[in-house]
């Protein structure tokens, strides 16, 4: 899951939005450094990175890009494509239009902005600027993005070939995604439940 599935399995809680939005750049039990709602967001994105990464459809997903040149890749590459069918099936899994929804996100962020980590406090303005999570959409938007994250590479990561792969299984990637993502929101409800 990349951060719009995290954003989206957060419920419609601020602070758990923007714990579960940094997650990756607070490590170990710095968390508790943060707001109570904050730290339960972190927590809860571990939890689902946990459970994504051991789950059998996701591997599924990741086994088909193992044989390309990807290397340890291919989770990261499998997150955006399950990012990229959330946000290109957006009107089946929430009510509020995908613009409006990401802008509240980022309306989120900038409120919070001394909240976040530096890392996350660098890399806001360019997400925002270059609105990411409505990139997500098309095809065209998925295929940018992943041409990014390989310069941020510097190349090593290949995902600009990622496109391809995507389009060549496109209905078995989107498959693995709307199977999955039906048991990630039973857990995370679950798990949002127990907070």
């Amino acid at each position: 899951m990349n951060f719009l599935a995290h954003i989206y399995l957060s419920g419609d809680h601020p602070e758990i939005q923007i714990g579960n939005f940094i997650a990756d750049a607070v490590k170990g039990k710095a968390y508790l450094n943060f707001a109570p709602g904050i730290q339960q967001g972190i927590l809860l994105h571990r939890a689902i990175d946990s459970f994504t990464d051991t789950h059998p459809i996701f591997r599924r997903s990741t086994a088909r890009l193992h044989n390309k040149q990807y290397g340890h890749y291919c989770g990261v590459i499998v997150d955006l494509f399950y990012d990229h069918f959330l946000a290109h099936n957006w009107a089946l899994y929430h009510d509020q239009n995908l613009e409006d929804y990401v802008q509240n996100f980022y309306d989120l962020l900038e409120t919070n902005s001394s909240k976040l980590p530096q890392r996350i406090q660098s890399l806001k303005p360019y997400m925002i600027e270059q609105n990411w999570l409505l990139k997500y959409a098309d095809f065209e938007g998925i295929s940018t993005i992943l041409a990014q994250m390989n310069r941020r590479t510097k190349g090593q990561s290949h995902m600009d070939q990622a496109p391809a792969d995507l389009k060549e299984h496109y209905p078995d990637f989107e498959n693995d995604f709307t199977q999955f993502f039906e048991e990630i929101r039973t857990f995370t409800r679950a798990q949002l439940n127990a907070l």
